[in-house]
């Protein structure tokens, strides 16, 4: 049975979701995103960079001419790039491309992608979506703990969410707790890791799934749900969708926890945001004309 968490504004995202993330395939995306629905998935979470929000809008009105949800039972999210976070009204923009993109009549959650280009300023643009209607909320991703701070301290609407990287090995514990004390919810991308550090193989996780009869997927899923993130796997094979769900009929001990918490490096091996070359790179990264 999916657990949620409740946002700052009220409203109820699922603890689990599936992400689309490097589907950039409109046929296989919408093929994709239709049986994650169909397998139990209530959260999709997308973006403008992914180049697919049409593809998945396809699948969501799918979904629901075909009686498997009703619209108000999805969670759907999508992000702002930084192409189009140079002031307000770019980013306002942005989201109405999205909503037309998605074929949709508002979002669930609307991020800023990256802490580029002028999020201040773009930040404004979800703003005023969010006050018309347009989302049930806004958020951030990749804001790490000191841009958050700030962030926070300086905006009208505290972020619901900040989507960042978040696996045994880079757990962030201290970015949980500033998270928490702004009442950010914290949501992970790269949930196990992009498949590195021999995550499906560690034979600590392994022996911790053999107790429950799961696998070390599962259990990196589930000790990441305990520490109230929610969690966006992806995968295109159905099986995998079917056991990266299959994670609320058990629960970790303490000491389990523990186990796959040490495991964390302190560091990302998927991504330097500090670094300066790829903040140029993304910032050259157009995702429309």
């Amino acid at each position: 049975m999916m657990e949620y968490l409740t946002l700052n504004t009220g409203a109820k995202m699922p603890l689990e979701g599936f992400g689309v993330f490097q589907i950039p395939d409109a046929t296989q995306c919408e093929q994709v995103v239709y049986n994650a629905i169909k397998t139990g998935y209530r959260l999709i979470d997308t973006a403008a960079a992914y180049m697919n929000e049409e593809a998945v809008g396809k699948a969501v009105a799918r979904a629901v001419a075909d009686g498997l949800v009703k619209r108000e039972d999805l969670f759907v999210t999508t992000k702002v790039w930084v192409q189009d976070m140079r002031n307000e009204e770019t980013a306002y923009s942005a989201v109405k491309s999205s909503l037309a993109k998605l074929s949709l009549e508002y979002l669930d959650l609307i991020l800023l992608h990256q802490p580029m280009g002028d999020y201040f300023a773009a930040y404004r643009g979800l703003e005023k979506a969010y006050d018309e209607g347009l989302t049930k909320a806004i958020g951030v991703s990749n804001f790490y703990p000191a841009i958050l701070a700030n962030f926070c301290e300086n905006v009208r609407t505290i972020p619901a969410v900040n989507q960042v990287e978040l696996h045994p090995y880079f757990s962030q514990a201290d970015a949980l707790e500033n998270m928490k004390a702004y009442g950010v919810a914290p949501q992970a991308w790269g949930p196990l890791a992009e498949g590195k550090h021999g995550i499906f193989t560690d034979s600590e996780i392994a022996a911790v799934g053999e107790k429950y009869g799961k696998s070390n997927a599962q259990v990196v899923l589930r000790w990441n749900t305990q520490r109230g993130v929610s969690i966006i796997p992806k995968s295109v094979k159905t099986e995998r969708m079917e056991q990266n769900i299959d994670i609320w009929d058990f629960t970790l001990t303490d000491e389990e926890m523990e186990i796959i918490g040490s495991k964390d490096l302190g560091h990302s091996e998927i991504i330097d945001h500090s670094s300066p070359a790829f903040v140029k790179a993304l910032n050259g990264m157009k995702v429309h004309s």
